[in-house]
Parts: C-alpha cells; structure tokens; sequence
C-alpha cells in the first residue's frame, strides 16, 4: 500500500541533517574525482545530481547517491583505455540506459535474498574501514585520497601502511583541530546545556570551530597552522569561460566503440549491485523500518547516470558512508539527500573560498563518529550470541570487506550462509499464495515447517501489503525453524508498523526461545472474516 510523502513534513530535522551530508559529501566527491583520474567537478556534479536527481525519484527515505569509491578502480582505467573523458562520459549514458532498463526488469528484487547478518556485517566493516581511514587525516596525513574504502591505496600502499605512517608525519594543528571537533560532536547530543541547541547540528558547530582555529594559528604566525594541503580544495573558475569548461558533455561519435559497450555494461552492473547492498542497509538503519522499492531505486539511479553524463559528471551509485552520516543525524524523509544535493550546488558557486578553509582533520572526526556508529560493539555481541551460523557469515564479511572490498566481502558472505543454512536445517517445499486484501478482513499467514532467509522476500512484500487498521494473525504452529532474519521482519512488524498503522496482530505457535511474544487469547473475538496467506 503505497503512502503519500509530504517531502516538507520534518523540514527542521531533514535540513540539519541535509547540512551534515552536504560537510562530508564535499571532500568526498572531490577526493573520488581524484582518485579517478577524472576533472574535480565531475565530482561535485556527480554528488549534486545524485542529491537533487536521485533523491528525488528514490522511493528511499535516508539513503544518499553521489560518487562513489568502489568505482574509482574502474572509472580510472576506463579513462585512460577510452583516451579522452567526453568517450568515457558515453559509457556512463550507456551505463544509465542498462539500469533504466534493469528497473523495468524488475531486477532490483535480488537485494532481497541478502541475509542480515551479511549486511550488518558490511556495515561493520564499513565502519572498521572509515575509522582505519579517516585516522591519519585526523593526525595530518593525507597522503590517501577522502572517500577511499580500498585496502590497497593507488600509492603502492595499503590501509595499515597508511595507518602507521602517521607517526611520520605527526601535525599537532590537525590533531588539536580534530580532538576539539570530536569533543564538540560527543558532548552535543549528551550534555543538557547543548541540547537547547539541537536544531544546529554539531557538525557544523565542529567545521566553524576548526575553520576559527586554523585561521588564529595563522594570522597569530603559529606552527599549529595547517597548511594548504591539508584544507578542502574545491577549484574556483574565475572567469565565464572558465565555468563553461566545466560542463562536458558526452562524445556520442564513441557510441560505436564496443570497448564503450562493454565499459557501460560494467559500470551498470557494479553500480546496481552497490546500490542495492547499500539501499538494503539503509532500510536496516532505518528505525521506522520503511523499506524500499529496489526496482524505482535502479531506475532512479539510471535516470542519475543519464543526467550526470549529459553535464559531464562521474557515474554514481547509493553510497554507505554518506547514507550512514545522513540517518546519523537523524534524516526523516527524502528530503534531507535533496538538501545536500541543493546545498553542494550553492556553495560551489558562491563560496568556494570559506568551504577551502575546511581543515580536513574536522571533516576526519564527523566521520569518525560516523565509523564507529556502525561498527559498534554492540552489534558484535548480538551476533555472537546468535550462534555461530548467524556469527560466521557477520565476521567473514566483516574482515573480507576490510581486507579485500565491498563486493568480494558480500559474496563471501552469502557462499558462508548458504552452507550454514545448508549445514544448520533441512529445507523443505516453500509455497506462497497471495490474495488481494481489503479492509475489515482478517488476514492469516502461516509459516511453513522451515523457514529461512531465502524466504524472506515472499514475507517481507506480504507484511508490507497490509493495509492500515487491519487485522492479522501469524501463525508458527507447523514451523520447526524460522532464520532470524525472517524473525526480525515479524518483530520490526509487531513493534513498529502494527503500532504506526493500526494493525492488530496476533502471533500464535512460535517458540519461547524466539522471544516473540503469543497475543493474548482475550483478542480472539476479533477476529471473524477470514482471508489465508499460506507461506
């Protein structure tokens, strides 16, 4: 049951935290632009047609688009391979073209046989990466370019060269700049006098204050001034002329080159496949548990890369980092990824000089924060306890995401479940029927002997197709195993949505053990009418 988004309903909220998307997606998409080879500005057109393009069509509500790191490899040799970047801007239209056509294929559904435990275990890993990374900013090395998930750098090195590297180039300015901004991002939330300014992001507090610092330890002629270097380093035309060489547009003389094919085919795929991880933790991450429509969030992204193309941008995807700071300070709808887009767009244009007095220690400390709101302990401990089949797959993804990347971490991932949910039950015949439902009927769905997470997309459209103000009534009497995964769709149905729409539900048959309460017998009168939903 599709719902109406009112995109100005929590403006206050979504546009504080629009403001923090927009400080950390800057650096980001100047540093990937870097790393690619690639003109600086493809960057930032890149992060202001996936905030504004993107973010408004996605169905998502916190995820942020913009360019991302895991295409940087591709992006680089593409460039230099195709000879000229208005050939390689060919590839992206084509590469937008093939997702706009994977949308209508309805492709976007595979996310959903993605078990939990690996996302929350790419998102760990995300976190532990971040954390690694953003550490010898914090310190004044910036030898790695902003935005690199990578464990081998493009220098030869890798993420614990770079991390030790930093006792060679200790920066005290950096280190002050960034333990300052730290302070300021813990205490803000926490400290009762600070929260009567809740509306200011901390964020931004932090930026204003390591720009204020820096620019006493230079006008005071102190060694704590940090260099140019180690600033955010956003290019300013001066001239008309100098803009318009900006905006390239696609060499559509290329199109022929089957080298051009084949570099769009790829990029659509990578892309697609990033996306749809990252979409698939943003609906983890959000506490409302909205979930997305997977197959508007590829056409969406399509519609992104075709655009970005046209203005001579780099191809993008939905990105974690950006995603993760955006539903960490406390986006409630689409609205805040539009207001990152607007604002990327206007200081660009206007400001550029105040936004290259950034010191990127202040930057290193949001993400900081960032890294460690997603690699919690407390997530480690959860699935831990959960037993060895949900922990193998969490920390093999979560060390191969480290060690390796994003997509070989994931796929490890699902190999692991796949034999743990081979090894752990036997799987039995699986068969779901769906009716159409109307208001005032009772709506029975009844799990089958085993259940698990390759089931969980069968489930998770049957909850979300339930209307407002019904009645429903799960039954767990014939199941022996149930996959946690499918679990917490039934508990985020019973706490979150039941209560926000309405719904009485009634859950019969599960065991003690699954921690899910049986509705009370006094609410059997209410049900009368019935419709069945067998699964």
């Amino acid at each position: 049951m599709s719902k109406k988004i009112n995109l100005f309903a929590n403006l206050k909220s979504d546009f504080a935290s629009g403001l923090v998307v927009f400080l950390v997606a800057l650096p980001l998409c100047l540093g990937i632009a870097m790393a690619s080879g690639a003109p600086l500005f493809s960057g930032i057109i890149s992060g202001v047609v996936g905030g504004i393009v993107v973010g408004y069509l996605s169905k998502s509500h916190i995820s942020v688009t913009g360019p991302a790191a895991g295409l940087t490899a591709i992006v680089l040799t593409a460039i230099t391979d195709l000879g000229a970047f208005d050939i390689f801007l060919t590839a992206v239209f084509l590469a937008g073209l093939i997702q706009l056509g994977l949308g209508f294929l309805k492709a976007g559904g595979i996310s959903n046989y993605i078990p939990t435990n690996v996302i929350e275990g790419m998102l760990a890993g995300i976190g532990i990466i971040i954390i690694l990374k953003q550490l010898p900013h914090a310190f004044g090395y910036d030898n790695d370019f902003e935005g690199d998930l990578s464990f081998s750098q493009t220098d030869g090195g890798n993420t614990f060269s770079s991390l030790f590297g930093i006792f060679n180039y200790v920066q005290v300015g950096s280190i002050i700049i960034a333990a300052i901004s730290l302070l300021i991002l813990i205490s803000w939330d926490k400290v009762p006098f600070l929260k009567k300014f809740k509306l200011v992001p901390g964020a931004l507090v932090a930026v204003i204050v390591g720009v204020a610092l820096n620019e006493i330890f230079t006008s005071t002629g102190s060694s704590l001034t940090i260099a140019k270097e180690h600033l955010v380093s956003l290019p300013m035309p001066s001239t008309v002329e100098e803009f318009k060489q900006i905006i390239v547009t696609p060499n559509f003389s290329s199109i022929t080159n089957t080298q051009v094919w084949v570099v769009g085919l790829t990029i659509a795929i990578v892309a697609s496949i990033e996306t749809l991880l990252c979409i698939e933790a943003a609906d983890r991450m959000d506490i409302h548990k909205r979930y997305t429509d997977t197959n508007v969030e590829l056409k969406a992204q399509g519609i992104g890369n075709i655009v970005s193309a046209f203005l001579g941008g780099l191809p993008m995807t939905s990105v974690v980092v950006r995603t993760s700071a955006n539903n960490a300070a406390g986006a409630k709808s689409k609205m805040s990824a539009i207001i990152h887009g607007i604002l990327l767009l206007i200081s660009v244009l206007t400001i550029p000089i105040i936004l290259n007095k950034i010191p990127l220690a202040t930057l290193a400390a949001v993400l900081l924060l960032v890294g460690y709101k997603l690699a919690k302990p407390a997530t480690f401990k959860h699935f831990y306890k959960q037993g060895k089949y949900q922990f193998a797959p969490f920390i093999a993804t979560l060390l191969a995401v480290v060690l390796l990347d994003l997509l070989k971490g994931v796929a490890l991932g699902l190999i692991i479940s796949v034999f743990a949910i081979l090894r752990g039950n036997m799987k039995r015949a699986y068969h779901f029927r769906k009716e159409e439902y109307h208001d005032g009927d009772v709506i029975h769905i009844d799990l089958a002997q085993e259940v698990s997470f390759l089931n969980k997309a069968a489930i998770k459209s049957t909850l979300n197709s339930i209307p407002e103000n019904s009645k429903v009534v799960i039954n767990a009497q014939d199941t022996v195993y149930i996959s946690h995964d499918v679990l917490d769709l039934i508990k985020e149905f019973k706490k979150i949505r039941a209560k926000e729409e309405n719904i009485k539900l009634k859950l019969t048959g599960f065991k003690k053990e699954y921690e899910l309460e049986n509705t009370g017998e006094e609410d059997k009168h209410v049900f009368v009418s019935t419709k069945k939903a067998a699964i």
